[in-house]
């Protein structure tokens, strides 16, 4: 995966954390519309999460490819 590619998905998936952070209700985060947008934050971080593990793995890939 391109490297620009990567950090075009990591923006949009911060994008999305501060968009879903703004629907929450901070007093009852776990009801109604606000889980939703709990639940999209955590997917959010876990795409970034993947997305950081993955351009790592390249990284030792290319590497090891070098040598």
């Amino acid at each position: 995966m391109n490297k620009v590619l990567m950090i075009v998905l990591i923006v949009i998936a911060l994008g999305l954390i501060i968009y879903n952070a703004s629907l929450v209700d901070y007093s009852n985060p776990f009801e109604g519309d606000s889980t939703v947008a709990v639940i999209g934050i955590v997917v959010s971080l876990c795409a970034i999460i993947l997305l950081l593990i993955f351009w790592t793995s390249k990284k030792i890939q290319n590497k090891i490819k070098d040598n």
